[in-house]
């Protein structure tokens, strides 16, 4: 039973990775049973059984790639030292997410666009994934505040919402743009961040 369970996990998390794959393409919009059935060679009967329908299937998704983007992004750079140390590896890897086109991360940057005036449950969870992001991204700050990397006054918040711009203006020349300089730019904007913020003998 044990097994057979984890099987059954194992092709829902398979079936929501194609998903994944597939609105990265299409948009969350463009995302259907009937394309999904074709992505994975699956029937559409045998994918109403691990997703009931299109809206549980947008969110599944979404739950999919932010559990990606956690796996490659935020959660290696928590085993990295408290402070800088661990600042700069979630920059490091989300660069690196970006650059290598991964689906996860990158479907959150389009969906955000795309349902930005579609109000409803998948907007709302989309909304909750991004809040849950920019809370992560405040928390590394404040071990750095408390590691004196950056100085007392420094607003973990305010930063997160910097740091996420620098990131959105990464994916937007790297990826629409196909500018060279794109990884370079974010790379100037991350160090003056960090230097607009240390503590005041180290400015």
């Amino acid at each position: 039973m044990v097994r057979e369970e984890r099987k059954g996990a194992m092709t829902r998390q398979a079936i929501l990775h194609e998903g994944v794959l597939a609105a990265y393409r299409v948009g969350l919009g463009g995302l259907t049973i009937g394309r999904l059935a074709t992505a994975t060679g699956m029937s559409k009967s045998g994918l109403y059984a691990h997703v009931g329908s299109k809206e549980e299937l947008q969110l599944a998704v979404l739950a999919e790639a932010a559990r990606e983007f956690a796996e490659q992004v935020v959660l290696p750079a928590l085993g990295e030292p408290r402070g800088e140390p661990r600042l700069r590896a979630l920059f490091e890897n989300w660069v690196h997410s970006g650059r290598t086109r991964a689906p996860g991360g990158c479907l959150f940057v389009k969906a955000s666009a795309e349902l930005d005036e579609q109000p409803g449950p998948v907007r709302d969870q989309l909304a909750r994934d991004h809040r849950r992001l920019y809370d992560s991204l405040a928390r590394v700050v404040r071990t750095c505040i408390e590691e004196g990397h950056l100085g007392a006054d420094t607003d973990p918040d305010q930063f997160a919402a910097d740091l996420d711009g620098v990131m959105l203006a990464f994916y937007h020349w790297h990826r629409l743009l196909d500018d060279p300089r794109a990884e370079a730019r974010a790379r100037t904007a991350f160090e003056r961040l960090l230097d607009q913020n240390r503590p005041e003998e180290h400015r």
